[in-house]
């Protein structure tokens, strides 16, 4: 042996750790292969720090149990006297109501109303997981629920308008939380992208409809349609090219580039064409002289910034292409 026992298991705790050099490491291992007594008490060691580990692991699990249970006790309690602070309003409507002789038609207004700041600052704090989803899904019940018991004491029947007006607003900034969030995603699995654009398409249609049926003019749907198939086309066409084909990154941004310009290039055709049945091509000029003068120079200019964009990125995306087959082929 070039090196003796007590050396050697002064070092023993530096090799298990992996914080000894490399010349070390190997003199370690060359001795620990010689020496039975070594390895006896190299393992040992290692049992030792095992053990120690779980301990450790399992203590740092109760701490964080506890500190998550007494977060939660806080938060349970703050809620319950934010709770109570919100029925005082509550009761003293329903108080003033019943001593004028009022009923209770603003005391239900006032109940519902109060749900709105209950549902952004009571809801986070009693919810233990998931805090930002849950106050999204209060909120939009409560703001509904206070649309309708408006509109039910105003005697009116606009409803349906506002409800579905609303929730298509809430739904453009608030549905990728949603469709993220963890009782959704669990469900719906790698279909977020398709849920995303399939509630943008239903709620604006819902919207749509709603405003028409209570709009009553015989042109509503018409002038609708005509200014909503692009809109449509063009959300559902960049869906469908970014999620269907197998292409690298650079590749799909030439295609969404390409397609975005010739989607806003025949807009003006796709509304007329759907509204007054007349086809149109944007003219091919670039003086501004007339509105329509400027809106064909436009479209030109937006659809030959688009095909040359695109061909530049295609153009990168096919030499990626290139490399990563050479690379794979080169395995």
């Amino acid at each position: 042996m070039k090196y003796n026992c007590d050396m050697i298991s002064d070092l023993i705790p530096l090799y298990i750790d992996n914080v000894c050099s490399q010349s070390s490491r190997q003199a370690i291992e060359e001795h620990l292969s010689e020496c039975a007594s070594c390895r006896e008490l190299c393992e040992s060691m290692r049992g030792s720090n095992t053990i120690l580990d779980q301990n450790i692991s399992r203590e740092r699990d109760e701490v964080l149990v506890k500190q998550a249970k007494f977060f939660k006790r806080r938060s349970a309690i703050a809620g319950s006297i934010i709770g109570a602070v919100f029925a005082l309003p509550i009761l003293i409507c329903l108080i003033v109501n019943l001593a004028t002789g009022a009923g209770l038609t603003w005391f239900f207004i006032v109940l519902a109303a109060m749900f709105i700041p209950a549902s952004l600052i009571i809801v986070p704090l009693m919810a233990y997981e998931d805090k930002f989803f849950w106050t999204i899904v209060s909120f939009t019940a409560s703001l509904l629920l206070l649309l309708g018991v408006c509109c039910i004491y105003s005697g009116g029947s606009w409803f349906l308008t506002a409800a579905t007006s609303v929730l298509f607003g809430l739904t453009l900034p608030f549905m990728p939380f949603i469709v993220t969030a963890r009782p959704v995603a669990k469900r719906i699995g790698n279909n977020k992208g398709l849920l995303l654009v399939a509630s943008y398409t239903v709620t604006y249609l819902l919207m749509m409809i709603c405003i028409g049926l209570k709009n009553g003019s015989e042109d509503f749907f018409r002038i609708a349609a005509a200014y909503s198939i692009s809109p449509m086309i063009f959300m559902w066409g960049l869906f469908a090219l970014i999620r269907l084909p197998k292409w690298n990154g650079l590749l799909k941004a030439a295609s969404c580039i390409l397609f975005s310009a010739v989607v806003f290039f025949f807009s003006d055709t796709i509304v007329l064409l759907t509204y007054a049945g007349r086809t149109y091509i944007p003219e091919l000029t670039f003086s501004t002289a007339t509105p329509e003068k400027a809106n064909g120079a436009l479209c030109w200019s937006v659809l030959a910034a688009g095909v040359v964009l695109s061909f530049l990125f295609a153009i990168a995306g096919i030499i990626r292409s290139i490399k990563n087959n050479k690379k794979e082929i080169s395995k």
